[in-house]
């Protein structure tokens, strides 16, 4: 039985249309963009000239289908409204990125990733059809196979240069009410990364199966495995909404439980260890600072209240303090790279912790059937290892602007990988395009937006427009 909200298609009809007309209002010749609330970038950008698409009434899941398990989720529905929509139904999605106000259209088409991304891959590879409000003003419903095609593979990682998604279809599986979780400690890289590659392909460790894995580096003689598997037994629950703060309790602990909602939303609480920088992990201030205010939004919120007004850096300045580079990456590496890689980063960067996080493209139909993805070309059936780090380093005397973000930049394509657009980008054009699909993206650009009315995505992510 598929479970429909009775008003949905015509709420939805009415969202698509106010999209629409908020577009045919926008100026020949000048840049359409979405009006949204809140936003998981890391890059600032130019001040834009033009209101915003209209994006209300597309926040929302439209139905979900517990029998064929798939869900029609509107592209601005947030993954916090997307998972509590599909739990009650014993479902999630497939991927389920760790920060709550990542939009599903956000996900598809600006990549995201989580711990079930060794089986699973990334955001888009769950989805089976998509609404797309292309270039030209036009909603076409692109899919795999068929008129739509090229779009369909070139929308994830495309930023928003080919279009918006308005209703995304996509798949969903079972899930228990709690995950049970091991801790493992590695003392070593190598040993690391061996365990990562055999869970990989067999999907357990010492006999157990695993439905989850990712990892916290510490530094290079001190790193976790974090093996999850859904369970509906358990003894006890841990809550790390409160005074405890979930990272540090991978030292502490070797084995733990959460529910699975809390586990979904084990990093957003503390945006991993980022809040470290609010203060927010001193006892006293925990205590006085709001539950409800401990989310990644907030922090976020804050960060971008002091890319504006550089009250932090004023202060750094008048106090004689070294001036800092913001060093925010998540970077792919293939997984029998890792280890030198992160060896490369604890030396040259030093920044520390970094997350973890095994990835393997989604094979839906069986070993081999694997698909690729022109502008973020993984190979299928490789191992990677995602590895992020976000905070900031001292800028040494004379570096050139962007100087350690432009030395990750090389060290990921030493290693073969791939770096996310989200954050600073330093490539050359050339650079770029080999890297992202820049003959494929402009095909598909040419098509959809021939008067060229979307920012494009070296425009986006390197220009920062």
């Amino acid at each position: 039985m598929c479970a429909v909200r009775a008003d949905w298609s015509m709420d939805h009809d009415r969202g698509v249309d106010r999209l629409r007309r908020s577009y045919d209002s926008v100026p020949p010749g000048q840049t359409v963009r979405l009006a949204k609330r809140t936003s998981n970038l890391f890059r600032p950008r130019a001040t834009p000239l033009t209101p915003g698409l209209d994006v209300t009434g597309l926040g929302g899941v439209l139905a979900v289908d517990p029998v064929a398990r798939t869900a029609d989720v509107q592209g601005m529905c947030t993954y916090e409204n997307l998972v509590e929509a599909t739990l009650s139904y014993g479902l999630m999605p497939l991927v389920v990125p760790q920060l709550r106000t990542i939009t599903l259209g956000g996900a598809v088409t600006g990549l995201g990733i989580e711990s079930t991304s060794f089986r699973h891959g990334l955001p888009h590879e769950s989805v089976r059809e998509m609404d797309v409000l292309t270039g030209s003003g036009e909603i076409v419903t692109a899919r795999p196979e068929g008129d739509h095609a090229d779009l369909f593979a070139a929308f994830p990682n495309s930023l928003g240069s080919l279009g918006y998604a308005t209703r995304l279809r996509i798949d969903l599986q079972p899930v228990r009410r709690f995950v049970a979780l091991r801790n493992v400690r590695f003392t070593g890289l190598t040993e690391l990364v061996e365990a990562i590659g055999e869970i990989t392909g067999t999907r357990s460790w010492e006999g157990v199966e695993v439905d989850a894995i990712d990892g916290v580096m510490f530094s290079p003689g001190e790193a976790y495995l974090v093996l999850g598997t859904f369970t509906d037994r358990v003894r006890s629950v841990s809550d790390y909404t409160g005074q405890a703060i979930y990272y540090r309790s991978l030292r502490e602990r070797t084995h733990d439980t959460l529910r699975t909602h809390d586990y979904l939303w084990r990093w957003d609480t503390d945006w991993f260890w980022c809040s470290a920088a609010f203060g927010v992990q001193h006892p006293v201030l925990r205590r006085l600072w709001p539950t409800r205010w401990r989310r990644s939004d907030v922090y976020h919120r804050l960060v971008r209240l002091e890319h504006r007004h550089r009250v932090f850096a004023r202060l750094d300045r008048i106090r004689g303090r070294q001036q800092r580079e913001r060093v925010v990456q998540d970077v792919e590496v293939p997984l029998e790279n890792t280890a030198e890689f992160l060896r490369w980063f604890a030396r040259t960067v030093g920044m520390s912790p970094v997350w973890l996080c095994p990835l393997r493209l989604r094979e839906p139909s069986g070993p081999g059937s694997a698909r690729a993805w022109p502008l973020y070309p993984l190979r299928p059936g490789r191992g990677y290892v995602n590895v992020g780090f976000w905070g900031s380093v001292p800028i040494a005397p004379g570096a050139a602007d962007g100087a350690v973000n432009r030395a990750v930049e090389e060290a990921v394509a030493q290693a073969g990988g791939h770096k996310s657009l989200y954050s600073d980008a330093y490539y050359d054009r050339e650079s770029f395009d080999r890297l992202y699909g820049g003959a494929a993206w402009r095909a598909v650009r040419d098509r959809y937006d021939p008067q060229h009315r979307l920012t494009g995505l070296y425009e986006k992510a390197v220009a920062r427009r």
